[in-house]
């Protein structure tokens, strides 16, 4: 993508109004602009990195069984009505009618429509287990948005939904996201740590919240130290076999959000150099509730037996647009976003030094056309502006790698190429830079 006709409308002063880092350079890097208390448009380096961050979602969704379908954003209060939260949810729910004066609501979440879905379309056991999944824009009526997309009150969000025979079932349905969870965050860069929690309106018996630790986290969390330095599990985990040794591994060192935490136990429990309290962003939530929604809406299959059985259920989530602002709070510097590769709008910067400049033009042009054709994703800074902006710009916004292209290197025959994230630099042969990117790329985007 050429800079010249790209549409970044950057900002050079840090808006009043954005109190955290991910705010901050997301409204400066010109990844969003506020519609509304809560609501933001996406602009297109925004929208790139929502639909990485959406692809991987769904890759690791699909690797563990779950089946991808896609359900509206307008919802039948009806069927509220019959699990019995139309009048619970309180005000973060947005109730409206239609011209008919039917009610309506836009969907906080997602638990009655696919319950209804699956009553209407699963008649016997042997349909099942079923995980059904979507990734869907949410809307909850908060009543103090703020901190940009990491408390909006619309968002993108993943939701899957696990129907069951019975209880050792769904907790192998529970057990599979969970690990699904692990490689999902993994992919992104960042050290997920699952935490028991409280199930909240949701309901159920059973709840993992999945924490990543950031300064400006909205939470205070424990854990065993051990946990931050665990590897997740591989890409060839076989999702049908027994998942039990990795939640025990995972399951069986303090860890908890503030809302669970037990300093006693804690005490206990962890040795003092092993001891760590920090701030967390959740970044997804799982939760196995049995019967809770099939059983008031009538969800039944006939069973083995010929008797009808009530589904177990659990409900499985990840904020896809907070896990954006997630990213950014976990990998920052002073300059601005330093994006991990898997999901970087672009993966390097092409920056030309002298625009206009023939050489320089054409070497930028070939090198430009090389990585695109080794489908590499790039951005070619093809302006006018001076080469400080240029810097500025790019590490502002935060590409993986940058190939800068002048004058005065060309004539030794050198490019330079800069890892964003070290701020290491190297000059090599256009040819060679080319290699070397292509290499590094392609190892990164293997990783996990």
């Amino acid at each position: 993508m050429l800079l010249s006709r790209y549409f970044l409308p950057v900002l050079r002063e840090t808006p009043k109004e954005a109190e955290i880092v991910s705010h901050q350079l997301m409204l400066r890097s010109a990844m969003i602009r506020q519609s509304a208390a809560g609501i933001y448009s996406w602009l297109p380096l925004g929208y790139r990195v929502l639909r990485n961050i959406e692809q991987i979602v769904r890759e690791e969704q699909d690797r563990a069984g779950a089946i991808e379908l896609l359900m509206p954003t307008l919802q039948s209060a009806d069927i509220w009505r019959q699990s019995g939260r139309y009048e619970d949810y309180g005000k973060e729910m947005l109730r409206i009618q239609d011209r008919h004066e039917r009610d309506l609501l836009y969907g906080p979440t997602n638990e009655e429509l696919i319950t209804e879905i699956f009553r209407e379309s699963v008649k016997s056991y042997k349909d099942l287990p079923k995980n059904l999944y979507h990734i869907q824009w949410k809307f909850r009526d908060e009543i103090r948005p703020r901190f940009g997309v990491m408390r909006g009150r619309e968002f993108l969000m993943k939701d899957a939904y696990s129907f069951d025979l019975t209880v050792d079932g769904a907790r192998l349905a529970y057990n599979r996201m969970f690990v699904a969870y692990l490689r999902t965050f993994a992919r992104m860069g960042l050290k997920s740590i699952p935490m028991a929690a409280d199930t909240g309106p949701i309901g159920g018996d059973l709840s993992h919240e999945f924490i990543i630790l950031a300064d400006t986290g909205e939470s205070q969390v424990y854990c065993h130290k051990d946990l931050i330095e665990s590897q997740v599990p591989a890409a060839d985990i076989d999702f049908d076999g027994d998942l039990g040794p990795i939640i025990k591994a995972w399951t069986s060192k303090y860890a908890a959000t503030d809302e669970k935490h037990d300093p006693k136990r804690f005490e206990a429990e962890v040795p003092a150099e092993k001891r760590v309290s920090a701030r967390g962003i959740e970044v997804g939530h799982i939760f196995f509730f049995g019967t809770k929604y099939s059983e008031p809406m009538g969800a039944k299959v006939q069973g083995p037996d010929g008797n009808m059985v009530t589904p177990q259920m659990g409900s499985y989530g990840v904020g896809v647009s907070r896990l954006a602002g997630a990213i950014i709070e976990a990998s920052h510097d002073e300059a601005g976003i330093v994006w991990p590769v898997s999901v970087a709008p672009f993966e390097v910067a092409l920056i030309n030094l002298k625009a206009g400049d023939k050489a320089t033009d054409e070497a930028a042009t070939a090198i430009y056309q090389k990585l695109r054709q080794a489908g590499i994703e790039v951005l070619l800074d093809d302006t006018d502006e001076r080469a400080g902006a240029k810097f500025a710009t790019m590490d502002l916004i935060g590409l993986p790698f940058q190939l800068i292209v002048g004058p005065r290197g060309l004539k030794q025959g050198e490019v330079e190429v800069k890892a964003r994230k070290t701020g290491e630099r190297v000059s090599l042969s256009p040819e060679a830079a080319v290699n070397r990117l292509i290499a590094s790329i392609e190892s990164r985007r293997s990783l996990v």
